[in-house]
């Protein structure tokens, strides 16, 4: 008797056929764009890792940010550039495993990340005096460890429930493979699936929500009764600056997630908005957390100063001699 299921590990990439003359154009655009996602936050992980006055708590749980947007666009770019070079149409299944996978680690790390930033300025702002004693070297260090031992264990049982389902489908309608994406080559119940993501997703949306909700409310009013307009002016700048990247990945991920829910949206729409969550980001993040940040900035200033001063005296030295 045939075998319904398909146990192939060769997936058929249905929807990245670039025509020709629109290849080499879509492969500079992505190799410039992984580029310089590379050397934003290459840059952001160096100034704060070499520079010794960058070790308070708020630079700790920074640093981590970087760290996961090179995870999330390594994993969508690297697969991307691999599959315009070759145009071949195939995909390595486990490669697309590997590549939702650690994409969801970027989604579910984003997130939390964001979160331990919300608790430990509203701990700065609302409760200076006692910062020092409840933002130590540990209590951070425990923090950090809790949310990428939490991403691992959230994501890895949603894929465990994904592997143990056989597969009789292997054409791949999107631009990347996510949980959604593999889930779809599924031929069996997926109910218990589709529940575990729908609960993962809202547990861990009204947990962030709610946290961020409550901070970002507390630091307005502790603010606004502040007297001192300086305080006011940094707290609220640090909140803006908060928000505007928690709301742009909250709103793209919205969409992303709606987009699979509603069948009549194109695939080209669908693929745009994962593929924008991504992209944005992780370009937009070093950019405004690192020279919006005065700290940081001024020691990048300082990195790029030095190597100058540096090479200009080695110039010198080697003409005279």
């Amino acid at each position: 008797m045939e075998n319904p299921y398909n146990t192939s590990s060769v997936l058929v990439w249905h929807h990245l056929r670039i025509p020709p003359e629109r290849a080499a154009v879509t492969f500079l655009f992505a190799s410039l764009s992984y580029t310089v996602i590379l050397f934003c936050n290459l840059l952001l992980i160096l100034t704060i890792v070499l520079s010794k006055n960058l070790r308070q708590p708020m630079h700790l749980f920074l640093l981590n940010m970087p760290v996961n947007d090179l995870l999330g666009s390594s994993a969508f770019f690297l697969q991307l550039l691999k599959e315009l070079l070759s145009d071949s149409g195939r995909l390595w299944y486990p490669a697309c495993v590997t590549q939702a996978f650690f994409i969801h680690i970027y989604a579910a790390g984003t997130i939390f990340i964001l979160t331990a930033m919300a608790y430990d300025r509203y701990v700065a702002i609302c409760l200076p005096l006692k910062y020092g004693a409840v933002m130590t070297h540990g209590h951070v260090m425990r923090i950090i460890a809790a949310i990428w031992l939490a991403c691992l264990l959230l994501i890895g049982v949603l894929f465990w429930l994904l592997l143990r389902l056989p597969r009789c489908r292997s054409a791949v309608h999107n631009i990347y493979c996510d949980h959604p994406t593999l889930l779809a080559l599924v031929c069996a119940d997926t109910t218990l699936n589709q529940v575990y993501g729908l609960l993962l997703v809202a547990v861990t949306q009204l947990l962030a929500n709610g946290i961020i909700l409550y901070t970002y409310l507390r630091i307005l009013l502790a603010c606004f009764r502040s007297g001192r307009s300086d305080t006011k002016a940094k707290a609220l700048q640090t909140c803006a600056t908060h928000l505007f990247v928690f709301l742009l990945l909250e709103c793209l991920g919205l969409f992303t997630i709606i987009s699979y829910r509603v069948r009549q949206l194109p695939d080209s729409f669908r693929s745009f908005m994962g593929s924008s969550t991504l992209i944005f980001p992780p370009s937009l993040n070093p950019i405004v957390y690192g020279i919006r940040t005065k700290e940081i900035r001024d020691n990048i200033v300082h990195f790029f100063r030095s190597k100058m001063i540096k090479s200009c005296v080695r110039n010198l030295r080697s003409s005279s001699s």
